[in-house]
């Protein structure tokens, strides 16, 4: 029974080798056979039948009468890969359990100074130098969630807004009146502005991986930036959720 390369492929990644495919694909074109029949079905050789057999039993793939002379069978592929995922499962667990018990220790005792994966940004030219870096690496979505006091610096940003590169969908968060932010509308980058009552703080999210936090009401006490992926994939839900629950302007 013929069977594409993609399949063969799939097959091969989940752990059956070239012989346990034939066997398995005349099973399943032939039904139930002895060995003898499979190894001349399937071309493999008879002094390794046996050991493809009692492989593919092991794997879940085929099973055998209980009396001789053995006669062996295909289980559904279905069946099969589903055993084959759980016992994948299985072994991904024992793994990471010895990592985490021989590895981690170690990362946990390491002295090495790592890779900042947090800044705090002090100085408006600071702040602008890192976010016309965040806005120049944007490939994907860039997430804005701008307060009240981020008005003045939005109203004068068309130089900014045009670093973005048109690929980029830009979901643009505003707080405050409506009628305030309606400026933005001619920035044609923008794909969706939407407006909400109060919004603590503020920042930029690009593409998932960094981001660019402010904090404050009246004006930003603390601006940060990180690519640490908690604190970025927090920000970014934290976004979804005020975005969800406010108006499009």
């Amino acid at each position: 029974m013929p069977v594409s390369e993609d399949i063969r492929d799939i097959l091969r990644k989940i752990g059956l080798s070239a012989y346990e495919i034939d066997a398995y694909t005349a099973l399943l074109e032939g039904g139930q056979m002895t060995a003898l029949e499979i190894s001349r079905e399937a071309s493999v050789p008879y002094s390794k039948i046996y050991e493809v057999l009692n492989a593919l039993k092991e794997k879940g793939w085929i099973k055998s009468s209980e009396k001789r002379p053995f006669k062996y069978y295909p289980v559904s592929p279905v069946e099969a890969m589903a055993f084959t995922k759980l016992r994948f499962e299985d072994k991904y667990q024992s793994w990471e359990r010895a990592i985490a018990e021989e590895l981690q220790p170690l990362y946990e005792k390491q002295v090495l100074v790592e890779r900042a994966d947090l800044l705090m940004l002090h100085g408006q030219q600071a702040v602008l130098a890192k976010l016309e870096e965040i806005l120049k690496r944007a490939a994907k979505e860039i997430m804005v969630a701008a307060p009240e006091f981020a008005r003045p610096i939005l109203a004068s940003a068309e130089s900014l807004l045009g670093m973005v590169k048109k690929a980029v969908n830009v979901k643009l968060m505003v707080a405050g009146k409506t009628e305030d932010w309606l400026f933005l509308k001619r920035f044609v980058g923008i794909s969706e502005l939407r407006v909400r009552d109060h919004m603590f703080g503020g920042g930029v999210i690009a593409d998932g991986k960094e981001a660019m936090l402010f904090l404050g009401e009246d004006k930003p006490s603390l601006v940060i930036w990180s690519n640490h992926v908690g604190l970025v994939g927090f920000a970014r839900e934290y976004f979804q959720f005020l975005w969800d629950s406010s108006a499009k302007a």
